[in-house]
């Protein structure tokens, strides 16, 4: 059997008048869920500049105050896949969302924290079992 090691992820969790944004994603594992902009970290990239390529690639909008808040271990059972999420928080910047990866991303759209919509990716459910609240701070 191959050495399977976990993969980083980063989450990118955009706070724009008290709301969340959140796509629904496509044609990747987790499909039909819904989370947070965000990608594989490449290999020598900073976490914040993660945050900051993946949100412009998956949404057209830029964001501000990037700074780190927490990290998940999530366990993909039925894709055999293990991931690290790294979650980083940003304020909203600029720009109209858009979908820019309509091959990945069937729709993006602002949430309240206690109102999400279901189903959504296994790394927010493991942030909400720790009853987690990216508002607490901003």
């Amino acid at each position: 059997m191959e050495n399977k090691r976990p993969k980083v992820g980063v989450g990118v969790i955009i706070i724009k008048d008290e709301k969340i944004l959140l796509g629904k994603r496509k044609n990747s594992h987790g499909e039909g869920s819904w989370s947070f902009p965000g990608g594989h970290l490449e290999f020598n990239e900073s976490w914040e500049d993660c945050a900051l390529r993946e949100t412009i690639e998956e949404t057209g909008i830029t964001i501000k105050n990037i700074r780190f808040d927490t990290a998940t271990n999530d366990i993909f059972q039925a894709e055999g896949k293990h991931y690290v999420t790294i979650f980083m928080l940003a304020d909203y910047g600029s720009g109209e969302v858009k979908i820019m990866e309509p091959e990945k991303c069937e729709q993006w759209d602002w949430f309240e924290w206690n109102n999400l919509p279901q189903p959504l990716f296994i790394p927010i459910q493991n942030l909400q079992k720790r009853n987690y609240n990216p508002l607490k701070l901003s």
